[in-house]
C-alpha cells in the first residue's frame, strides 16, 4: 500500500540539522501518524506521499515546508514582574503566553533584573531539516481515526 490521504505510517527517522547535529530520532518503529491530517510538518508528509512499506528515503526540508522562517516580530522583552514573584528565570524556560492568536508558548532567551526576553518563534524555525527516512508500516486509517484527525492505539482512543 502506497502513503495517501487518510493512510495511517510508523516510521523510524532521524532528523538532523546542517551541521550533521542530531535533533531527534525514532529507531522503534513507535512514530506513528496519519497523512494529511497535518499530523507532521508539510514537507516531509509531501516527500512520503506515493512511498510504501520499507523504502528508506533522506529528504531536505527547507524552514518554508517545515516550521517556517524566524519572526523577529516573535521576540519581546517583557517586565520581570509579568512572571510569578515565586518562580526563578532561566534561559531556555518554556512558558505560555498569550497573544493576538490566542496562547502560544515562548522561550527565555535573555534575563536581566527587571526584564526578560522571550522569543514565539518555534525552536526549529529557519532551521532547514534533514531527515533520514524508513517507512515501517502503512495501513488505512479507521474511520473513527479519519473523523478525529489522528492515529489511535490498539484499543482505541479516549477523549475522555
Amino acid at each position: 500500500m502506497q502513503i495517501d490521504q487518510n493512510s495511517v505510517v510508523s516510521l523510524n527517522y532521524k532528523l538532523s540539522n546542517d551541521a550533521g547535529d542530531v535533533i531527534d530520532e525514532c529507531t522503534d518503529g513507535s512514530f506513528t501518524y496519519l497523512q494529511g491530517a497535518n499530523n507532521i510538518i508539510p514537507g516531509l508528509e509531501s516527500a512520503l506521499t506515493g512511498k510504501s512499506k520499507g523504502e528508506k528515503l533522506d529528504v531536505t526540508i527547507p524552514p518554508k515546508d517545515a516550521y517556517g522562517e524566524r519572526d523577529d516580530n516573535s521576540t519581546q522583552v517583557v517586565p520581570r514582574t509579568m512572571f510569578p514573584e515565586d518562580v526563578t528565570i532561566d534561559v531556555g524556560m518554556q512558558f505560555a503566553a498569550q497573544g493576538p492568536d490566542g496562547q502560544a508558548m515562548v522561550v527565555v532567551t535573555k534575563v536581566s533584573d527587571d526584564n526578560v526576553t522571550v522569543d514565539g518563534n518555534h525552536p526549529l524555525a529557519g532551521v532547514q531539516l534533514n531527515f533520514s527516512v524508513e517507512i515501517i508500516e502503512v495501513r488505512e486509517a479507521t474511520a473513527e481515526e479519519k473523523e478525529h484527525g489522528h492515529v489511535h492505539g490498539p484499543d482505541g482512543h479516549d477523549h475522555g
